[in-house]
């Protein structure tokens, strides 16, 4: 086996026994305080003349002056009532006119699904500070947005598609044929929501005029169903999932014309055994662009299709001998001649420019390296702007570079990670800076670079971490399996070399993931592990093969095997760093939730000889219980991959579990259903395991709400502590 590689990028780092005695504790409490949170800037929005940014900020929708910072408040949720006439309105979200005239403000927002929701809309005359509700229902809306010129509305109701005049007030209904658990007009289904990434399904054209939407067939779905636990006779939730191998919604896609009522279907051909991923308008108000997959996800097309007849054409192709990933970098130039999107055709994800027609005229970008954010195209000086990790895996830095690939500039010079909102006309971008050792400092730049003032510094959050004995990450390479492997290590605090520690591994582990990154991490688990340390505990995580952010190669080796490749890779990088002489080889653990739940399984499982103990947050237990979209693009379908599914199957190997496993699910997880545990544990009592679990009634995949995260971390710390 070859030696362990620590690549630190600290350049100077005192040591932590000489100065940790002198630091407060991290406690189990700091979890949950606001001690280590960063102050941010929340849902900024840049304004129509490029002078100004809008942001909201205790209840308010503020106005900054973009060279100076001078604000003025557009509105205040304290000087209105909300729905039920008493209380203050509560902002939950906005969205400006096209003239900037007035605001459509969201509250009353009620959550569904991970994406879903539903709310309440009202309108704000600016200048007149007058608030209005979008509609008289009594229902809640979903996904209402003002059409590009801000005179009229649209809105999803119970499946259906609605629009508003906003002068009249007058309501049209657009469809009518919505129905729970069978139609859905405008909104995704359960399964394009969760994998694909949207809930909204419904787009304004160019011109406002025409509405974009999709149809979803849920009748062949099967339903699943959970427990509502709660009242005397606990109720059913049930909703259409499809899991693998088993029928999707039949979607189709339709453009609504307002000036005439009609409704025309676009032509997605034939096969109603496929995807429509995106859809997008081009600049053209009569031509609606929108991307069609296989089944299996391994070719993806892009088509255009007329808006006044529904007539399609192929203009691009891409197939894969893996799978696709499906993105938002799509970019129609103002020229009408011309789009920019990506591909990671030759092995990393960079940028292509083409004609309408399809054909393939520059590869803008290329090298080692990915392309993971098109930001867009300024039209004013022909530079294209992009975030990559050209830089390092572990980092995100912000790039111009003109459309024929010449006179690249790199734009964000601190290491670590860069977050990047652009102005709409590109002049101006603000920088969410953060580093492993550095909290978040927001700043606002030119589009040259240079810096224009701080918006944020957290200089308070900055000073007090060397007050406290606030753990810093050491990264470090691993040779593993063939692979070099990203890593990060977190040492105790009054770390002593001469001693030895236990250590915890922390895994997520999924197609395209990483958890191996350099930017501040100061959320409930970051903080979990900062405790541990403290409590004197080695903390490592390891980006195995199949991770993301360097190649096409080096993510798609897991093709058709989910858990093979990963779960060898963390047992390997544990046996390698537990021979360092400060590790106890003895007391290894290792923990994860969701992906990284089926990981610390299949670890626990594969490897009982390096791992004694695991966590195991609602982990997949068989991928033949997960959706369609997910698991087939990863594994194809059970019933072409068998073997696949079944080596990757914690399900199927609970008797090689030995050691202290805990296992944890809510009953309420509607994306990995609270199946997957009841099912893991017959398999670990058939097999007469000792194990713990914990169930959490109604809880979904995140499991919180109210003192439910509390109670959580404080059982995990519990059997950490006492069986570590």
């Amino acid at each position: 086996m070859k030696a362990l590689k620590l690549t630190v990028l600290i350049l100077a780092l005192c040591s932590v026994a000489t100065v940790a005695q002198q630091q407060k504790p991290i406690t189990f409490d700091h979890l949950f305080d606001d001690t280590f949170a960063p102050n941010s800037v929340e849902n900024i929005r840049w304004m129509n003349d490029g002078e100004y940014y809008s942001a909201t900020r205790d209840n308010q929708i503020v106005r900054y002056n973009i060279v100076d910072g001078e604000e003025e408040v557009l509105f205040d949720g304290s000087n209105f009532t909300g729905t039920d006439g008493e209380s203050p309105f509560n902002l939950q979200g906005y969205q400006f006119s096209a003239d900037e005239s007035k605001l459509l403000l969201k509250t009353d927002v009620e959550q569904i699904w991970r994406r879903s929701t539903r709310e309440n809309y009202y309108v704000y005359d600016i200048d007149q500070e007058e608030l209005i509700k979008l509609t008289d229902s009594e229902e809640k809306q979903q996904y209402a947005e003002l059409s590009p010129a801000g005179d009229r509305a649209a809105f999803v109701r119970n499946n259906n598609l609605f629009w508003v005049d906003l002068e009249t007030g007058e309501e049209t209904q657009i469809t009518s044929d919505g129905e729970f658990n069978k139609i859905i007009n405008g909104a995704a289904d359960w399964v394009y929501e969760e994998e694909f990434g949207f809930a909204k399904a419904w787009f304004w054209s160019p011109d406002g005029d025409r509405i974009a939407f999709y149809r979803f067939n849920e009748e062949r779905v099967k339903e699943f169903f959970m427990t509502g636990w709660g009242g005397l006779y606990p109720q059913q939730v049930r909703f259409k999932y499809p899991k693998a191998g088993e029928q999707n919604s039949i979607v189709s896609i339709h453009v609504y014309h307002i000036c005439n009522g009609e409704t025309v279907t676009m032509d997605v051909g034939e096969e109603d055994n496929q995807y429509i991923p995106r859809v997008n308008w081009t600049r053209n108000n009569n031509l609606l662009s929108f991307y069609r997959m296989n089944r299996l996800q391994n070719k993806l097309e892009l088509l255009f299709a007329d808006a006044e007849t529904g007539e399609s054409e192929v203009v691009l192709t891409e197939e894969s001998d893996a799978w696709i990933d499906v993105h938002d970098n799509l970019y129609f130039l103002e020229n009408g001649k011309q789009f920019i999107t990506t591909s990671e055709k030759d092995g990393y994800n960079h940028v292509y420019l083409y004609d309408m027609q399809g054909e393939e005229l520059e590869q803008i970008t290329r090298g080692e390296w990915e392309v993971t954010n098109l930001i867009g195209h300024n039209e004013d000086n022909y530079r294209l702007y992009y975030v990559s990790t050209e830089e390092s895996p572990l980092q995100r830095h912000l790039y111009s570079i003109r459309v024929d690939g010449d006179r690249k500039k790199k734009l964000t010079e601190k290491a670590g990670w860069h977050g990047i909102n652009m102005s709409r006309d590109f002049k101006y971008y603000i920088d969410n800076w953060s580093d492993y050792d550095k909290p978040p400092v927001v700043t606002l730049y030119r589009q040259n670079g240079k810096k224009v003032r701080v918006i944020e510094q957290n200089s308070e959050l900055a000073e007090m971490l060397d007050e406290y004995a606030f753990i810093n990450k050491e990264f470090l390479t691993l040779d593993v399996n063939g692979a070099s492997l990203n890593g990060y290590m977190m040492k105790p605090a009054n770390f002593d070399s001469t001693q030895q520690y236990p250590m915890l591994m922390y895994v997520y582990g999924g197609p395209g993931s990483q958890t191996v990154t350099r930017r501040f991490e100061s959320g409930q688990r970051g903080m979990w592990h900062q405790f541990l340390a403290n409590q004197g505990y080695i903390i490592l995580s390891v980006d195995n093969r199949g991770t993301g952010a360097r190649g096409r190669d080096f993510e798609k080796q897991t093709y058709k095997k989910l858990g093979q490749f990963e779960t060898a890779d963390q047992i390997a990088a544990a046996q390698q760093v537990a021979k360092l002489p400060y590790v106890d080889e003895n007391r290894v653990g290792i923990w994860g939730w969701s992906y990284g739940g089926y990981m610390s399984s299949l670890a626990l499982a594969e490897g009982a000889d390096v791992f004694s103990t695991a966590i195991a947050v609602a982990p997949v237990t068989h991928w033949r219980l997960y959706d369609t979209i997910y698991t087939e693009r990863f594994m194809q379908t059970p019933q072409m991959n068998p073997q696949g599914y079944n080596s990757g199957a914690p399900l199927l190997k609970a008797d090689q579990i030995e050691g202290n496993y805990l296992l944890v699910h809510g009953t309420g997880d509607d994306n990995v259903h609270f199946q997957n545990a009841v099912e893991m544990v017959n398999a670990l009592v058939a097999a007469d395991v000792d194990f713990e679990t914990m169930f959490y009634p109604n809880r979904n995949h995140g499991i919180y709400g109210g003192n439910t995260r509390n109670h959580l971390y404080r059982l995990m710390s519990d059997f950490i502590l006492e069986n570590l």
